[in-house]
């Protein structure tokens, strides 16, 4: 496992950094701009402290530490892009969809497709996670790669370490999870002998093209190709089984739909209760249908907890579905059902281009 941490970060230091990684004149230029707007952390007594601290934890190198956190910068775009929407702002999951789902990120994915087949049935044989549930996931993260993200990576992290938005309503929380990050980033590459201001990846320190925290990307990451190192930037077959086996990690059923459609009795729904627990399965069949939703077909026979999942479309009424224990599970990439969804449907959508050689962008 710690050879494995090593090589992941050799792999992605070299290639996040390397001019045919994330190159074209245009990002170097976007990465400048945004590096240069920052105020460096030297002289930060937090940062500085942090610094200390971990090396003593992790065991690395205390002055090659500080100087890694001393030239992280704090970028306010960084900060200004984590607020969260104004309270009020309505969700609307048409608009959602239309972000991820279109003819270009479909025909994206089809080349994606049909490029890596072999790995994408191969990481379904031995994860149990299905080739469009995986194609879908790189699709809405980076659009297969082209959009990996132009910040550097120290100067995302230590920016939402160590000066999280205060006003976000789970600040603290956050504040305390990005720290756990930048540590575990500094862990990477003082193993790979990396240099820290090197690696690019999004405004929330994510990187490769499955925008892999770090921690993820120690954890999870696997050699998928049998190269002898992990390669989340340019490596196809090691982004497909490092998504699968993430998602097997966190409990992926094969075989288990992600939802069901869903309607209601009117005479005895119980919406409340049944969107209490939020997007966590927690309704048997019988509960769930007992306080007024109505399921037909396979959905009646399914064998574990469901949840009620609204996505609401603005001033439109909402749409709902039934999700499982799989749909949850991939909201363990990113909190959100919308973001589940348009996974499940880019998936979908990307599938039905394959077998049936369109492009669109469906219904």
């Amino acid at each position: 496992m710690r050879f494995f941490a090593a090589v992941i970060v050799l792999a992605l230091a070299a290639t996040a950094a390397s001019a045919d990684a994330q190159t074209s004149a245009r990002k170097r230029q976007l990465t400048e701009r945004n590096s240069a707007r920052g105020t460096p952390y030297e002289g930060n007594e937090d940062a500085m402290r942090f610094a200390d601290e971990a090396a003593l934890r992790q065991g690395f190198d205390r002055e090659w530490a500080r100087r890694a956190i001393a030239q992280a910068q704090m970028l306010p775009l960084v900060s200004r892009l984590m607020q969260p929407p104004p309270v009020g702002t309505p969700k609307n999951w048409r608009v959602y969809r239309s972000r991820f789902i279109d003819a270009t990120r479909i025909r994206a994915g089809v080349k994606f497709w049909q490029d890596n087949q072999q790995a994408l049935e191969r990481a379904e044989r031995q994860y149990g996670v299905p080739a469009e549930i995986i194609v879908g996931i790189v699709g809405v993260e980076t659009i297969y790669g082209q959009q990996v993200g132009n910040f550097r990576v120290i100067d995302a992290l230590a920016t939402l370490a160590f000066d999280f938005p205060a006003t976000h309503p789970r600040a603290a929380e956050r504040s305390a999870y990005f720290r756990g990050e930048l540590e575990q980033f500094l862990l990477m590459q003082s193993r790979a002998g990396g240099d820290p201001l090197q690696p690019l990846g999004s405004f929330a320190g994510a990187m490769g093209m499955p925008q892999f925290m770090p921690s993820s990307l120690l954890r999870w990451a696997v050699d998928f190709d049998g190269d002898g190192r992990i390669d989340l930037a340019r490596s196809h077959a090691d982004v497909i089984g490092s998504v699968a086996n993430y998602f097997k990690s966190y409990g992926w059923q094969t075989g288990m739909a992600t939802h069901y459609p869903v309607t209601f009795d009117p005479a005895r729904l119980d919406k409340e209760a049944l969107l209490a627990p939020d997007i966590l399965p927690t309704f048997s069949v019988a509960s769930f249908m007992a306080k007024g939703a109505v399921l037909e077909g396979a959905a009646v026979q399914h064998p574990g907890p469901l949840a009620l999942v609204e996505l609401q479309n603005g001033d439109a009424p909402p749409q709902y579905v039934a999700g499982t224990e799989n749909f949850y599970v991939i909201t363990r990439y990113n909190w959100s059902s919308y973001y589940a969804m348009a996974v499940i449907e880019l998936g979908r959508e990307v599938q039905a281009a394959v077998n049936g050689g369109a492009t669109g962008a469906g219904e």
